[in-house]
C-alpha cells in the first residue's frame, strides 16, 4: 500500500479510476464489484489535504495561513477552489434532488427517520 494518497486519476489515460475490490485485513475476505467514491474522494489530492487541514483547524483560514507561512487570501482562494471543485463534483452526481429537511416538510420522512439519516453522515 502507497504511504502517499493517490489520486482517482488513471496515471496512464488521465480518466477516472474506480474502487473494483475492498478486502478485510483481518480475515483476507474480499468483495470485487464497482464501489462508488465518496465525493471527497474524486477531489484531486491537493484538495483533499486542505480539507483535512481545514477540519484539524476547526476551519480557521488564520489558524491554517499561520501553519503554512502563507497569506490570509491565499488560504481563502485555496478554499474557493476547493469549494467550486466539491460544487463540481455534486452536480456531476446530480443525484441531490432536495434535503433531508424538505423531504420532512414534504411528508416523505419521518423526524425520526430524519434524525437516522443525519446520524449517519
Amino acid at each position: 500500500m502507497p504511504d502517499e494518497p493517490i489520486g482517482n486519476e488513471c496515471p496512464y489515460c488521465g480518466a477516472s479510476m474506480i474502487v473494483t475490490r475492498m478486502t478485510c485485513h483481518a480475515c483476507a475476505v474480499s468483495i470485487e464489484a464497482p464501489f462508488p467514491m465518496p465525493r471527497l474522494g474524486n477531489l484531486p489530492v491537493e484538495h483533499q489535504r486542505f480539507i483535512e487541514m481545514f477540519v484539524l483547524a476547526s476551519g480557521s483560514l488564520k489558524e491554517i495561513a499561520a501553519q503554512t507561512g502563507v497569506s490570509y487570501p491565499t488560504v481563502r482562494s485555496r478554499l474557493d477552489k476547493v469549494i467550486e471543485a466539491l460544487r463540481s463534483e455534486i452536480a456531476k452526481t446530480g443525484d441531490v434532488k432536495g434535503t433531508i429537511l424538505d423531504a420532512v416538510s414534504e411528508g416523505k420522512l419521518t423526524a425520526d427517520e430524519a434524525a437516522r439519516l443525519i446520524k449517519g453522515i
